[in-house]
């Protein structure tokens, strides 16, 4: 039977470690993945802290402020000319190769595909129609019109409104543990993608439903 499947953005449609890759002509060779992984998890903090007091800034605002942290943590020496442009080159992340022909067959199969995203919805649209793959979403989902967090379970209920489905007529996919456990303590099926293979799922007792290493094999198990 055809399902809602919604899918996290960073992490399991494209891939914010990519940053390395930009950062590398800028802050130099030692310096760059150090600083890729630092900027995604002073991110993923920064959600996690706003949200728990009630301070919403937007994700835009958290990508910025987790950037200027790595910077001076690492010592990296940014211009406010290399600042602006990482944050444009946030919105170019490329797709991971399995998402297109993964997406591909979910919805050759009936089900509703959308992005549901921490992300603002308009950077968010804007990423998605770089990667190519926003042809293959029915829409898009952002946490920002309910000025929270995932995994907030406001979030989630969001999402099945948006959808209008129950929560167990919707599934989340994320390669994110956090992100999956929120979604399987709200009610939600969740998969979670496993896209590295020494990746760690949080021993909270709380199992995803599936288990992927890429989208065209979850596509088979759904």
């Amino acid at each position: 039977m055809p399902v809602a499947i919604a899918f996290d953005v960073y992490g399991t449609l494209v891939d914010p470690l990519e940053m390395g890759e930009r950062l590398r002509p800028v802050v130099g060779e030692e310096l760059a993945e150090p600083m890729a992984k630092l900027w995604r998890e002073k991110q993923l903090e920064y959600t996690f802290r706003r949200g728990l007091m009630r301070r919403y800034e937007d994700f835009n605002v958290c990508t910025r402020q987790a950037l200027d942290y790595a910077a001076q943590a690492l010592g990296a020496k940014l211009s406010d000319e290399d600042r602006g442009r990482l944050i444009e080159e946030y919105v170019s992340l490329s797709p991971y190769p399995d998402v297109a022909r993964g997406l591909e067959a979910m919805k050759g199969a009936g089900h509703t595909l959308v992005a549901f995203s921490n992300g603002v919805e308009a950077t968010i649209w804007a990423l998605l129609e770089q990667a190519g793959v926003l042809p293959l979403l029915d829409d898009v989902v952002s946490v920002d019109d309910v000025s929270s967090f995932k995994p907030d379970p406001e979030v989630y209920r969001y999402l099945c409104r948006k959808l209008d489905r129950p929560p167990s007529e919707v599934w989340l996919v994320s390669s994110n543990p956090f992100d999956v456990i929120g979604g399987e303590s709200s009610g939600l099926n969740v998969a979670w993608l496993r896209r590295r293979p020494d990746a760690t799922f949080d021993p909270w007792g709380i199992e995803p439903d599936l288990v992927a290493p890429d989208l065209l094999t979850l596509a088979s198990k759904l």
